[in-house]
C-alpha cells in the first residue's frame, strides 16, 4: 500500500443543472493517469435529472398512514416508498428503508439542501455503478486520462453519531480489498478481513466536499495504486441473509 496520497478539491467548480455532461465538465481540469475521482452524489443525480416537485406527487394511503406515523410530509414519504424495497424502522421523525439498490438509510437517500429549486427534493443514481461506469468512459474520451470513479454520499451509522462519507457507485477501482490468507505482522495468516476501500476513500474526500456551501463536488485523489475493471459499489452490500442486525 502506498504510504501517502493527495486528496485535492476542483476548485470554482461550476453548478450543474439537469442534462449537463458531467465528464466533460470534470475533463476540463488537469487529471492524470491513475487519479481517483470522488463525486458528490448530488451533481451526478442533477446531472441525471433526477430531481423531482414534490407538487407533482400524488402520495398512496400507505403513504399518508405512514407519513403519520413518522411526521414527515407525504409526498416525499410516497418517493421513499417508491425507492424501496422494505421499511427498516419507522419512528417519529425516522424512516429507515432498505432502498432498492440494497443499501439501507435514512429517507431512500433522497435530499432536500442545496438543490436551488424550493419544494424540490433529489433522488439517488437509478443505478450508481453504471454512472460510475459511464463518467470513467466520459472522462476517458474527454481527456485520454485512465481514472477511478468513486460516487459518494453521506450517510449516518447505527451506532456512531454524524455522517460519514460512502461509496454508492464505483468504477476502475476496487470497492472491498480482501486480505484473507495474507499474513499479519507476526506472520499469522488473516483469517476474515477485508478493507471497504472505496468507502473509506470517500470518507476521506468528505472532509473536502463539506456538508453546507462548499461547492467542491469533485475530489482527486492522487498516489494511490488502484486498478479494476470489474468491482462495484453492489460487493460493499452485505447480503440479506448474513445481515444479523435487522
Amino acid at each position: 500500500m502506498d504510504k501517502s496520497i493527495e486528496l485535492t478539491a476542483i476548485a470554482d467548480f461550476p453548478l450543474v443543472q439537469s442534462g449537463d455532461n458531467l465528464a466533460e465538465m470534470i475533463g476540463c481540469f488537469p487529471l492524470l493517469d491513475g487519479d481517483i475521482l470522488v463525486i458528490a452524489q448530488k451533481v451526478v443525480s442533477k446531472a441525471e435529472g433526477r430531481m423531482v416537485a414534490l407538487s407533482s406527487v400524488t402520495p398512496s394511503t400507505q403513504a399518508l398512514q405512514l407519513a403519520a406515523k413518522v411526521d414527515k410530509d407525504p409526498r416525499m414519504v410516497e418517493l421513499i416508498l417508491a425507492e424501496s424495497a422494505e421499511i427498516v424502522r419507522a419512528l417519529p421523525g425516522l424512516l429507515i428503508v432498505r432502498h432498492r439498490l440494497g443499501f439501507t438509510l435514512a429517507n431512500a437517500g433522497i435530499d432536500a439542501s442545496n438543490l436551488g429549486a424550493a419544494d424540490h427534493v433529489l433522488l439517488l443514481p437509478e443505478a450508481p455503478d453504471q454512472s460510475a461506469k459511464k463518467l470513467r468512459s466520459g472522462i476517458k474520451e474527454a481527456t485520454g486520462k485512465e481514472v477511478g470513479v468513486i460516487i459518494s454520499d453521506s450517510w449516518g451509522r447505527p451506532w456512531r453519531l454524524g455522517t460519514v462519507g460512502i461509496a454508492i457507485g464505483v468504477a476502475g477501482l476496487p470497492a472491498v480489498i480482501d486480505l484473507l490468507g495474507q499474513p499479519d505482522i507476526d506472520g499469522r495468516l488473516l483469517q476474515a478481513t477485508s478493507i471497504a476501500i472505496a468507502d473509506e476513500l470517500a470518507a476521506a474526500a468528505s472532509i473536502l466536499m463539506g456538508q453546507a456551501n462548499e461547492g467542491t463536488p469533485v475530489i482527486v485523489i492522487r498516489g494511490l495504486s488502484l486498478s479494476s475493471e470489474t468491482d462495484s459499489a453492489e460487493q460493499l452490500v452485505r447480503p440479506i441473509d448474513d445481515d444479523v442486525f435487522q
